[in-house]
């Protein structure tokens, strides 16, 4: 059946954010459009479509991303279940070999593309604060939790949850043997116990 005028072949997003990840982890900044392109299996035309430079495509792969561990966030439960749940979030993401390989690779080629840089961190360790943010204060706002700067929880909370993981990561160095799931529940218990009402 046809697409629609407009309609995005999902397939081939997908083809195309596989593609690009591959290629910044093995290439760097020297990764093309055109070989993303070609490993994807589309168009040079296809993907200067959906995104018209490698930092809007690692912007993109960062949204994804950030969206998926901020998710949590949404849930109606207690605030120290969302918080344990975007904790296992961050823990997945950053500690998770294949997806820590991931994260590195574009912290990579973004040393080498100042533009990069700034796209890579807005749409992902930055959109994912922000969220956080908008999320306690509007947990102080109910009366949930009582705090003040939000931002500066926000912060406090992320490392809190990723400790030295985050380095270990950017180093490629292997992160120690941790229960992730005991490990999230009690960083969101005592997060939840410093800001209580």
């Amino acid at each position: 059946m046809p697409r629609a005028p407009g309609q995005i072949d999902e397939q081939k997003s997908e083809a195309i954010m596989a593609a690009a990840m591959d290629l910044f982890a093995r290439k760097g900044a020297k990764a093309s459009m055109a070989e993303i392109a070609r490993m994807a299996g589309v168009s040079k035309q296809t993907l200067y479509n959906r995104y018209p430079s490698k930092s809007e495509l690692a912007r993109a792969l960062l949204t994804r991303r950030s969206l998926s561990i901020t998710s949590p966030l949404e849930n109606t439960g207690s605030p120290q279940q969302a918080l344990s749940g975007m904790a296992m979030g961050l823990l997945t993401q950053v500690v998770k070999a294949n997806s820590s390989e991931h994260l590195r690779a574009l912290a990579f080629v973004s040393r080498e593309d100042h533009e990069l840089a700034a796209a890579v961190f807005d749409a992902g360790p930055a959109r994912s604060l922000r969220r956080l943010s908008q999320w306690l204060e509007d947990r102080n706002t109910q009366g949930q939790l009582a705090i003040q700067n939000p931002d500066q929880a926000a912060e406090i909370f992320v490392g809190m949850v990723l400790g030295h993981a985050h380095l270990r990561m950017v180093l490629g160095l292997e992160t120690p043997e941790q229960d992730m799931v005991q490990h999230a529940n009690e960083t969101a218990r005592r997060f939840v116990r410093a800001y209580a009402v």
